[in-house]
């Protein structure tokens, strides 16, 4: 799966998880995540990755940890797609749905 493919599910899976959700695409900054998830007074930056063992770009590793210290932050892949949608849920004290797609 392409990378852009993977991010514009991941976004579909947010919206219908988190209703009324700010999410953003970010371009700005090397390295800095590349979505940026506002619900609430919660808030998120996910690193969109077409696999697991996707390469990191310079600053990457940095963003994502300092992030997740502040609030919540990770990389996101298909392999680990639905943990980190669980995770970002329990963080959110958003109420637990189902699996929002099949594994694969």
């Amino acid at each position: 799966m392409v990378e852009s493919k993977f991010q514009r599910e991941l976004i579909q899976d947010l919206e219908e998880m988190l209703p009324g959700a700010l999410i953003y695409k970010n371009e700005s900054k090397q390295g800095l995540p590349d979505l940026t998830v506002l619900y609430g007074e919660h808030w998120a930056l996910l690193e969109c990755k077409k696999s697991r063992d996707s390469h990191h770009q310079p600053n990457q590793d940095y963003y994502v940890q300092l992030a997740d210290k502040m609030s919540f932050s990770r990389f996101v892949f298909p392999e680990n797609k639905q943990e980190v949608l669980d995770d970002l849920q329990y963080a959110f004290g958003v109420k637990r749905q189902a699996r929002l797609t099949q594994p694969e």
